[in-house]
């Protein structure tokens, strides 16, 4: 087997003949160690328990939440939401009932059912809509707020029924020609229209 702390070596004692700079005083042995454990550092997964290296928001495995990711300020929310608002002509006050009643304002949430982000979006809605990472704030607003734009339209503005397909898909809603007969739906109904009275009076 070749000795490769041998052979820098000798490429450094090289290049010092050559330059007439002097060659590094750590022996081979000295510098193998070094060597090892920085090649061993950036070989290491910066997840080992997932085996992922960093990557970008559409790196694989970033559509998971960061069990520690830092909760993201009002502010921020209220901004993304006024600016949907405007992109897709959506009240501000029934996006943020949505995202009071599907994540608590919490941009890692992930439902039972594996919903996801402020908005809850399954992975299927968020990838019909353009989201490449339904954890992020901002795409997670743009693509909530779009899917309730189409609804809206679906259903001639008609909030209410509206809010009922959010819940429990367009299809239900039209199936039983109003909200459906489903206490979850029903409650979830009841609740973001509250929350829309709410966030209407509070402006």
């Amino acid at each position: 087997m070749m000795d490769v702390f041998a052979d820098i070596a000798a490429v450094q004692n090289r290049i010092a003949e050559i330059t007439g700079a002097f060659a590094p005083a750590n022996p081979p042995a000295a510098a193998g160690p070094r060597f090892a454990s920085a090649l061993a550092d950036a070989l290491r997964p910066a997840n080992p328990a997932l085996g992922l290296q960093p990557g970008g928001s559409d790196a694989p495995g970033s559509g998971v939440a960061p069990s520690a990711a830092a909760p993201v300020p009002p502010a921020q929310i209220d901004a993304l939401v006024e600016q949907n608002a405007q992109t897709w002509q959506v009240d501000p006050a029934l996006i943020k009932a949505v995202i009071a009643n599907e994540s608590g304002f919490n941009a890692n949430a992930t439902s039972s059912v594996g919903a996801q982000g402020l908005m809850q979006l399954m992975p299927a809605t968020a990838a019909s809509l353009g989201v490449k990472n339904a954890y992020d704030p901002a795409q997670n607003v743009a693509g909530g707020t779009h899917y309730l734009r189409g609804l809206l339209d679906r259903f001639g503005g008609d909030k209410r029924l509206a809010i009922a397909a959010y819940n429990a898909g367009p299809g239900a809603v039209e199936k039983y020609g109003g909200v459906p007969p489903y206490a979850e739906t029903r409650n979830y109904v009841q609740n973001v229209l509250a929350s829309f009275e709410k966030y209407n009076s509070g402006r």
